[in-house]
């Protein structure tokens, strides 16, 4: 049916227009039409969810990140943000006060049965100025951490969740400052590698990047492409050489070191509109396959037509990853340019405003396990203040999962995210993604857990 809809298509501006030119471009944008893969649908009312198994020794457990839910982090690039970008709803404050509080998560985790958390380590309360470590923060992860080991739950560190501390200048658009961020890594590596087996060196590159660096949401606000793609290869190339230093440390060979990357579909909003598929691939190619190529070719290559092109190669990054840390929550629909829609009506729609796609968390374990390593779910998870959606979520995308593994995904683990409520960036603490919810009114953050999540 593509190939009639091609030809009719054709007759038509041909007649119209006389112009052969006018044939040749409409032919190039179905060529793309061609490339964007099929936006997967499955008929939820014919599946039994609730008839799906897992291996004995898959790993559940539940994510967190240090800035969202510690509280008081007021030296780092995204505490100053809060106070003067007016893009933040509200700042993060006390948050969870879960550096306080972290025995009560340690409970939650324990009264659910999860035994692997994935948290992150505040780069400025550890190294608050530049070559200066603070003992106290140091010891308190200690703490935390062997709290953990006591109570049979394994730890994964993320060295890098978002935030840097505020003497970082320029962040990652540098590319001499991905030296610091090693130094930092190595610290921390050195401090808790007798303890901690499981290490993701930065979160979600590509949100980084787009939010801060085109979108403008999160710091520094920036709206430049060629700027943000010299950002992400900075990301990546920052992993690969924390990634290749760390292994050759005492202990380093033993590790399990990965990066975490969102995917995020871009699917054309109208399947028959070419210029959809048009955007959608070529948003594709900048957002998910530049990462996936780096990884699979050492050659990072980001290039969005007129706005910006980066082209690298590195021949450390092939393969350089234990594990692939995938983030998963929904997909995208392109519509004209930079204009996006994230949902159709009749979709279950989350707080978030995306929909409810388990589909799409299917199709990207497949376009993951093409890196032939082990994949490690380290985020995906529900915005749903009132748990009317929770568990239809997680049954919808455990189902995926179950099916994507019975189909050979190597898939080791599963974290939702996330344990707890928390500030959630510029959304503030309006999304309730948590297994249990926070009272933010109480002075206490008191802890209760959702009928969903059970």
């Amino acid at each position: 049916r593509h190939t009639k809809a091609l030809i009719c298509l054709n007759m038509f501006f041909l007649l119209v227009f006389g112009s052969s030119a006018i044939v040749i471009i409409l032919f190039l944008v179905f060529y793309f039409f061609f490339q964007v893969e099929e936006e997967l649908r499955w008929d939820w009312k014919t599946i039994n969810t609730d008839s799906i198994s897992f291996p004995a020794n898959f790993d559940w457990g539940a994510a967190s990140a240090a800035h969202q839910i510690e509280g008081n982090g007021d030296n780092n690039n995204w505490s100053h943000w809060e106070k003067t970008s007016g893009k933040v709803l509200e700042p993060s404050g006390l948050a969870c006060d879960s550096w306080n509080k972290y025995p009560e998560d340690i409970k939650i985790l324990q009264q659910l049965g999860l035994k692997h958390y994935r948290f992150s380590v505040e780069w400025s309360k550890i190294e608050p100025k530049q070559g200066e470590f603070n003992e106290e923060a140091t010891q308190h992860y200690h703490d935390f951490i062997d709290a953990l080991l006591v109570a049979g739950i394994e730890p994964m560190i993320t060295f890098h969740h978002f935030t840097e501390p505020l003497w970082l200048k320029n962040g990652f658009e540098k590319e001499e400052n991905i030296e610091y961020f090693y130094h930092f890594c190595e610290f921390v590596f050195k401090e808790y590698n007798s303890k901690v087996k499981r290490w993701c060196t930065i979160n979600e590159p590509t949100i980084y990047m787009g939010l801060g660096y085109i979108d403008g949401r999160f710091p520094p606000g920036e709206h430049n492409f060629q700027l943000a793609f010299e950002v992400l290869k900075n990301l990546l190339e920052a992993h690969t050489k924390v990634y290749v230093r760390l292994k050759t440390l005492p202990q380093g060979g033993d590790a399990q070191i990965g990066i975490v990357h969102n995917i995020t579909q871009f699917d054309p909003y109208n399947r028959w509109n070419p210029l959809h598929h048009l955007f959608s691939y070529i948003i594709n190619k900048a957002m998910n396959g530049a990462v996936l190529e780096y990884f699979e070719t050492g050659v990072f290559r980001a290039h969005l037509p007129g706005l910006g092109y980066v082209e690298h190669e590195n021949v450390l990054a092939k393969g350089a990853l234990d594990f692939f840390g995938l983030n998963y929550y929904s997909h995208v629909y392109s519509f004209y340019g930079a204009e996006f829609k994230f949902n159709r009506p009749g979709e279950l729609i989350t707080d978030m405003k995306y929909s409810v796609y388990a589909e799409g968390f299917y199709r990207a374990l497949k376009q993951a396990g093409a890196l032939k390593k082990p994949i490690y779910v380290t985020e995906n998870g529900i915005a749903d203040k009132e748990d009317k959606l929770r568990e239809t979520w997680l049954k919808r995308y455990l189902y995926a999962l179950s099916r994507a593994m019975q189909e050979g995904v190597d898939v080791r683990g599963y974290y939702y995210w996330s344990l707890i409520d928390n500030f959630e960036w510029a959304e503030g603490y309006t999304m309730r993604f948590g297994l249990a919810e926070i009272d933010f009114n109480d002075p206490e953050r008191k802890r209760t857990l959702r009928k969903g999540s059970q």
